[in-house]
């Protein structure tokens, strides 16, 4: 394992803000956990925001970036004070669909329809598909991964190739996890299908985020002037890090269970999980604020 040094715990972003050009950060259990919005989040935003510095929320919603700004408008996070721009994994996934030219099968909830909106593409079967996208399970309510064993079994028989346009394995909606598309990709594979993963921890959407920060900046922003913030190791953290980015990492997220009391963490405990997973983030708050 990696010698890794102790990670800091800050009381809030103002500690680290001034040296920073531009932000990226995460939605789902940053800003909001599915129900509510985290208004000590929203006013952080709102603070480095002020500065004329472009803010912008990274997420792997695997819809169109108009589709979340609607939620989080009812989750009372306004644009216009909070954040500059969205980028989804679903804008990615869009563009990619777009190109394919192919007859798609899709997995989701009929409100991820809204992914393929306007786009010149035809729905098929599984036995006549061409290629896989998968948005989600189609109730994560009530299903887990193992409920799709044999619709991935029969989808690996044809090697169809799948497009996952949310790596999340799991998300945190209130108190409880609900299962991601992220998790029928990791089994596909370990099945011996072919997954492609769109949005973090890979690295086209962070080259589109900061593509469209330097537009919003009008200039060309360092990578070492950007930082990133989030509670998904492998995706939030672990992208941020493989893209060479700075990033706080928001211990109450996904994996608050690894390390004790949600808002006060057991330090060591946490800096084992860090270490683990050959994380670096360059401070951690249990909650964004300022």
């Amino acid at each position: 394992m990696l010698s890794i040094p102790p990670c800091p715990r800050i009381g809030g972003l103002k500690e680290i803000a001034i040296g920073y050009d531009a932000i990226l950060c995460d939605v789902w259990g940053v800003v909001h956990n599915g129900i509510s919005a985290n208004q000590d989040a929203v006013e952080a935003l709102h603070e480095f925001k002020k500065s004329g510095k472009p803010t912008f929320l990274l997420t792997n919603a695997p819809r169109p970036n108009v589709q979340v700004l609607m939620q989080l408008a009812k989750l009372d996070v306004p644009q216009e004070t909070t954040f500059d721009k969205i980028v989804t994994s679903g804008d990615v996934t869009r563009g990619i669909i777009a190109k394919s030219g192919k007859s798609i099968f899709h997995i989701g909830t009929q409100f991820d329809k809204s992914l393929f909106e306007d786009l010149d593409i035809r729905f098929a079967d599984w036995q006549t598909a061409d290629l896989v996208v998968c948005t989600g399970l189609y109730d994560d309510l009530n299903e887990t991964p193992d409920d799709y064993t044999q619709l991935l079994k029969d989808l690996k028989q044809r090697e169809l190739p799948f497009l996952c346009a949310n790596p999340d394995i799991v998300v945190k909606h209130g108190g409880m996890m609900r299962w991601c598309a992220g998790a029928l990709a990791k089994k596909y594979d370990e099945l011996g299908g072919r997954s492609t993963i769109i949005g973090k921890p890979n690295s086209p959407v962070y080259e589109y985020a900061h593509d469209l920060l330097n537009q919003t900046a009008g200039k060309v922003l360092d990578k070492a002037k950007i930082l990133a913030i989030g509670d998904g190791i492998n995706t939030d953290i672990a992208g941020a890090l493989g893209y060479g980015l700075d990033v706080v990492y928001i211990s109450a997220g996904i994996h608050s269970a690894q390390y004790g009391s949600i808002d006060d963490p057991d330090n060591k405990q946490l800096q084992d999980f860090l270490k683990a997973n050959n994380a670096t983030p360059v401070a951690w708050m249990p909650r964004l604020k300022w």
